[in-house]
């Protein structure tokens, strides 16, 4: 169809001019586009080609030298000209043979007219030619355009967009978006739709600059799906072994911009939505009333048979000042984001955002909760390798989990489990916890730390030995955190501690006269385990 709006060498071949016209060299170029026909007479062209020219000359301006004339075909193969026609006279009887070679090699068409011809006559019927096809190409962009917007109205617009360009190429056409479902066209190329999706997801967006891509041998022409000053897909043509045309550009371009107005109606409809979902998971983590329909919309996986972990991620706003129009896009892509990593991992999730935290209700089969501990795990250390992630969430994050539950009424429990989660984690404690379940002793700690009662109990536990440290500099209290880690093997804490055993041995002594000689004794031990560790949550709050 594209042949119908451009105009190549080997169609002026048809027209009565060209009938007894001889193709010299470069047949291998007869594929060139003719975007215009210019009489050229003089050595020294300079700027006056630009790319695409038919080249008419009868070789007046030129010097009879064959060095010369190889030396103006080789500056026209550089300008990119379509080819060269020569009136067969005086100044062209024939062409040399190393300047058809050059032709034959650089696929450059030269072609010669055995009887005089009238350039005007040439001149005004391609011009004419060149300028009707382009007047036809501008109307059939117009009436494709409308084609396009109007299945964008449709139902599964994007597919059915995809069709449409199948239909102009017949070739492979593939939507691949930054974040949700891809389309493809046919059904059967997956192939090639992986092939693009691994390419976008891994490369950096500043090499798309251009729009031709080379992926494992396979061309692809593509264009960027833009709206509201951003990029948010690319749709991309399987390109044949033909060099892209601006008719491919053209049209993709159109096709775009059709599916950019679905992608904004449905970011619309999503920012709705996701309004909603956030009031009411909020009221849900809070433990206030919310309605039935609401639960059933924002948690159609609401069952007996699943089972529910709120996750939480507390973020460190942005330096700067952001409007509250660039924070609602923000939010929205952040929802969108943490939503799709969920999915991924199995998880259905209803999700709140805020400028400092994400919340998430994620649901899964409750005869997997195993499952679901180890899905967690992983789906953090994609969030946390994610490029994406790190440009909406910075790179300051802290993650907790809470217990898993069966009914949505204790969610507020869960929540407020992964709160605590992330104090702790906040706290830069050595060990990093994901979930409630996994924090210990700590379940006990973080109480009494609210309550003030933590100190206290560090003191009886711990006071004389923090003492003797704090006056005489010593490092007692290290040692008997080493010492309990090795298991009260001296062997291995004096190695830890790199001092010899003889040393280790008066420092426990010390200690025992300090803190009592059943100190080591099961109740006493655990209990002054447990002050070592309320000590360092201190410490590190």
């Amino acid at each position: 169809m594209m042949n119908e709006f451009t105009l190549k060498v080997k169609d002026i071949f048809t027209r009565g001019h060209f009938k007894r016209a001889k193709i010299l060299a470069g047949s291998g170029g007869l594929d060139r586009v003719i975007r215009w026909v210019h009489v050229l007479e003089v050595e020294d062209f300079g700027s006056l080609i630009h790319g695409g020219e038919l080249i008419l000359t009868t070789g007046v301006g030129l010097h009879l030298d064959v060095s010369t004339q190889l030396k103006f075909v080789q500056q026209l193969i550089a300008s990119k000209a379509a080819g060269i026609c020569i009136e067969k006279g005086p100044y062209f009887q024939e062409i040399h043979e190393d300047i058809l070679e050059l032709a034959e090699i650089n696929h450059f068409p030269i072609i010669m007219f055995e009887e005089t011809v009238k350039f005007v006559d040439i001149t005004q019927e391609l011009h004419s030619l060149i300028i009707n096809r382009h007047h036809d190409l501008l109307s059939y962009l117009d009436s494709s355009s409308r084609k396009f917007i109007e299945l964008s109205m449709s139902s599964n617009g994007i597919l059915k967009i995809l069709h449409e360009l199948y239909d102009y190429f017949h070739r492979t056409i593939i939507f691949v978006p930054l974040q949700g479902k891809s389309f493809y066209y046919p059904s059967d190329q997956k192939y090639f739709h992986d092939l693009l999706l691994d390419y976008f997801q891994g490369a950096e967006t500043e090499s798309f600059s251009q729009r031709m891509l080379t992926i494992d041998n396979e061309s692809f022409v593509f264009m960027p799906v833009e709206g509201l000053g951003q990029t948010w897909g690319y749709l991309c043509l399987h390109a044949s072994d033909d060099a892209p045309e601006e008719f491919h550009f053209l049209i993709l371009d159109r096709a775009a911009l059709a599916i950019a107005q679905i992608l904004l109606r449905n970011r619309t409809i999503e920012e709705r939505k996701q309004h909603s979902e956030d009031k009411f998971v909020r009221a849900v983590l809070q433990g206030r009333d919310y309605n039935t329909d609401e639960l059933i919309s924002h948690l159609p996986f609401v069952g007996p048979d699943m089972g529910y972990r709120v996750f939480v991620m507390e973020i460190q706003p942005p330096e700067r000042m952001i409007s509250e129009e660039e924070w609602e896009d923000i939010k929205l892509q952040r929802s969108l984001m943490i939503r799709g990593s969920f999915k991924r991992f199995g998880f259905s999730p209803a999700v709140s955002a805020t400028k400092e935290e994400i919340a998430v209700i994620a649901a899964f089969p409750a005869n997997a909760h195993e499952k679901g501990k180890e899905m967690l795990t992983l789906l953090i250390q994609h969030l946390l390798r994610t490029k994406e992630q790190k440009v909406l969430l910075g790179n300051n994050k802290i993650y907790g989990v809470g217990r898993e539950y069966q009914h949505i009424d204790q969610l507020s429990s869960s929540y407020a489990e992964a709160k605590e989660v992330v104090a702790l984690n906040q706290s830069n404690l050595k060990e990093k916890m994901i979930t409630y379940d996994d924090i210990g002793i700590y379940r006990l700690l973080l109480p009494l730390r609210k309550s003030g009662e933590l100190s206290s109990y560090v003191e009886d536990y711990l006071g004389p030995l923090l003492d003797y440290d704090s006056k005489n500099d010593s490092d007692l209290y290290e040692t008997l955190k080493v010492y309990f880690a090795c298991g009260g093997s001296k062997k291995e804490a004096a190695k830890q501690l790199f001092i010899v055993r003889q040393t280790l041995y008066h420092r426990l002594d010390k200690i025992e006269h300090l803190l009592g000689k059943d100190y080591m004794d099961s109740n006493r031990r655990i209990a002054v385990e447990a002050a070592i560790k309320g000590y360092e949550l201190i410490k590190k709050s």
